[in-house]
């Protein structure tokens, strides 16, 4: 059952890379663990659970970036960068059926935009509530997706 609610400005360190949508299944895990051990290695803590957004580009490619919620920011250095998931209304969809099913998922997204007439602001990410591996992504993702209405949100009883 898709949840609408507000999502704070939230700090995040990342690694970012082009990559073909195919590849996204290898990446995520191991730009996760980049990260994690960056951020293990300077002492920091994430604030939440790993995750991953990414832009489509002309010619199939997409803009990729994987990492952690972080509470201060960290100077860039190499392979993590500093970035943010932004403030708003948001509308998120958990999924926990098997990895190749999550199409579905995004489709029950892009259903109650269409229902609700909300319009997608910007790229959705994935909130990974079990670590991606390299056999699957996880069990537990919610899709998030930035949205705002064109007029007053629908009046619900």
């Amino acid at each position: 059952m898709p949840q609408v609610r507000f999502h704070s400005d939230e700090l995040t360190a990342v690694r970012r890379g082009h990559l073909v949508p195919e590849q996204l299944t290898d990446w995520v895990p191991s730009a996760c663990a980049a990260v994690a051990e960056h951020l293990r290695h300077h002492g920091i803590a994430p604030t939440g659970y790993p995750f991953a957004r990414w832009h489509p580009l002309p010619g199939g490619e997409i803009e990729a970036e994987a990492g952690f919620p972080i509470s201060a920011p960290i100077a860039d250095c190499g392979e993590v960068e500093v970035s943010s998931l932004p403030a708003g209304p948001v509308v998120a969809v958990w999924h926990t059926d098997p990895d190749e099913k999550l199409p579905l998922s995004y489709h029950a997204v892009q259903d109650w935009l269409e229902t609700e007439e909300a319009i997608a602001t910007g790229d959705s990410w994935e909130i990974y509530h079990d670590l991606p591996t390299c056999e699957r992504v996880g069990t537990r993702i919610e899709i998030v997706q930035p949205i705002t209405f064109p007029t007053a949100p629908p009046h619900r009883n």
